[in-house]
């Protein structure tokens, strides 16, 4: 599927196989979810290794360990569109991270509303009832 679909259309696919294909790799990841401090909105899901958590604190810049890319990912260190952190908190089961930051830049999904800006976060589409999915 294309990624212009899959990023902006209104036919769920949802990848169930995703979590298989991280743990079948090498890479040593959590879950990391990144929400902007003031609004709560959430912004987007990545993942962490230890080289990632300890980036992100030393930087204070939200950092990522891309499992599809195997590296480091500095979020905006391309797209200007950082993330800085100014919280970390860690679950209750000590298996998933949140990222309490403040957007310095246009926003925090690589993907571009109808304006041509990059969106605030990655969750701008709602499932419908009848399985379809619609712009928020």
């Amino acid at each position: 599927m294309a990624d212009q679909e899959l990023e902006e259309g209104s036919v769920l696919r949802l990848d169930f196989k995703k979590l298989r294909k991280i743990a079948s790799g090498q890479a040593d990841v959590i879950p990391a979810v990144a929400q902007d401090a003031t609004t709560g909105e959430v912004l987007i899901l990545g993942y962490v290794n230890e080289l990632a958590l300890q980036t992100a604190i030393k930087e204070k810049k939200a950092t990522f360990w891309s499992t599809s890319r195997n590296e480091l990912w500095i979020k905006g260190l391309t797209s200007g569109d950082f993330l800085e952190l100014i919280e970390v908190r860690v679950n209750c089961e000590q298996n998933s991270i949140l990222y309490k930051v403040r957007p310095a830049g246009q926003g925090a999904c690589h993907t571009k509303g109808a304006n041509g800006k990059s969106r605030s976060g990655c969750y701008y589409r709602r499932l419908r009832p009848d399985g379809t999915l619609e712009m928020v």
